[in-house]
């Protein structure tokens, strides 16, 4: 499971994605992540759907990187379509078993959960963190929120901070897989009893990881310093940020995906949820 997970992970390649300004592509995914909650219809669940597999073709990546970031949320998923199956009421009843009434409205509400959840992760995956480098994400991080300069926010350690997070969490998921196995082969047990036993068994695991963690976190400092790295204060830049004509045609595409959300939700609101 933990090779899995893909989030924060970098995949060059030379699509319109890929080529495309970071800061274009934060607001292209701020847009996005507040479309994917305003859709209300079936036809807009369908128009995020068609949406969302169109950029994964755009954007071609492999199939396989694809499945495999939706593999860790595959329980996620699981635990919301039963709640919302079972637990949603309606006037359609579609089956009914002593204490277990399943309605067609609690179907309906599954499969838009369904959608979202799936559209969102891979949406959000696919415009930022996919198809943009760690060095580009930081940069556009820190010129986004520049005005913030001005009441002594620091802007540039914020950017770096949350640039090197994104970057770590694939170290730190196999960091943690190798302390798994390695402690599987001294005979630990993380797989059997109940919930408080696993939570045990994982002590072994967790401290060295924490320990782990500090150790690359004081190594990368002390090779940041090796390097002069002074913070963002008359830092220059090898490739400097520009907008070209293709970051406009994004925005354009993602405000007609967002126009066809609204009237789509206006003109065709039944199966509204």
């Amino acid at each position: 499971m933990m090779r899995d997970i893909t989030l924060g992970q970098y995949f060059p390649g030379t699509s319109v994605l890929h080529r495309s300004d970071p800061r274009m592509k934060l607001i292209l995914t701020l847009i996005f992540i507040v479309f994917v909650f305003l859709a209300k219809s079936l036809w807009a669940y369908v128009w995020l759907f068609v949406f969302t597999f169109s950029l994964l073709i755009v954007s071609r990546l492999p199939v396989k990187v694809i499945l495999k970031g939706l593999k860790p949320v595959l329980f996620i998923i699981a635990i919301t379509v039963i709640f919302n199956l079972f637990l949603t009421k309606g006037e359609d009843l579609l089956f009914e078993c002593k204490f277990i009434h399943i309605y067609f409205e609690g179907v309906m509400f599954a499969v838009y959960m369904i959608i979202r959840i799936v559209c969102l992760i891979l949406g959000t995956s696919v415009i930022l963190t996919y198809t943009t480098s760690p060095v580009d994400l930081t940069d556009g991080i820190e010129q986004l929120l520049s005005p913030l300069k001005k009441i002594k926010i620091p802007v540039h350690e914020f950017a770096m901070m949350m640039s090197i997070a994104l970057r770590f969490i694939p170290t730190l998921t196999e960091e943690t897989e190798k302390i798994m196995n390695a402690q599987k082969a001294r005979g630990a047990d993380l797989s059997s009893g109940g919930l408080i036993k696993r939570a045990k068994a994982l002590i072994p695991i967790l401290i060295p990881l924490f320990v782990s963690s500090l150790r690359r976190a004081d190594e990368l400092a002390t090779a940041m310093e090796c390097r002069c790295y002074r913070g963002g204060d008359g830092r220059t830049r090898m490739k400097r940020l520009k907008y070209s004509p293709r970051d406009l045609v994004l925005f354009l595409v993602f405000a007609a995906f967002g126009t066809g959300i609204i009237l789509l939700n206006i003109f065709i609101p039944y199966l509204v949820i």
